[in-house]
């Protein structure tokens, strides 16, 4: 197994990482001093029991550190930069992959990375998703199937995989 495979591992590009780094460090920073100073603002308006601006303001650090945890999680285990390169056309995050359905004559062409690289100019799947986690280590040629969320088998035959070049 690569370790781009590797479930520890997420392939993004350089602006994706960019982009997480950056929340990262404002919602480890910055956020939580905003978050804090609203959180005493409402302690101080009197009764915690009933104060609702004070429970509203705890709910909003609490996600707001478990997205911090999340983004922790995600730049820790990183792979930026460059796609892997294709070892004969064998399925792997951060390439382009393109596969067709079986039954249907239409092929679908798409990102196989992590979803935080939203703003992709193409669709982007997951490798942990049923369809990613299906064609990881595939190579052009082969078929895979997996179950959709209604249970009913699917099958696809990749039809091509790059390294992703970008937008």
């Amino acid at each position: 197994m690569t370790e781009t495979r590797s479930d520890n591992v997420t392939w993004l590009t350089q602006e994706a990482y960019d982009r997480l780094k950056g929340e990262f460090d404002y919602l480890s920073g910055p956020g939580r001093k905003e978050i804090a100073a609203k959180i005493e603002a409402a302690r101080e308006e009197g009764d915690l029991k009933e104060n609702g601006g004070y429970h509203a303001a705890k709910e909003e650090q609490g996600k707001m550190e478990g997205r911090i945890l999340q983004l922790r999680a995600i730049i820790d285990n990183a792979r930026v930069g460059e796609a892997p390169v294709s070892a004969d056309g064998e399925v792997s995050p951060g390439m382009t992959v393109t596969v067709s359905f079986e039954g249907d004559d239409e092929e679908v062409t798409f990102l196989l990375a992590s979803r935080e690289e939203q703003g992709s100019p193409i669709d982007v799947y997951s490798p942990k998703s049923p369809l990613g986690a299906a064609i990881n280590g595939k190579k052009i040629g082969q078929k895979a199937s997996y179950t959709l969320p209604n249970g009913r088998a699917m099958t696809v035959e990749i039809i091509d995989a790059v390294p992703y070049a970008g937008a």
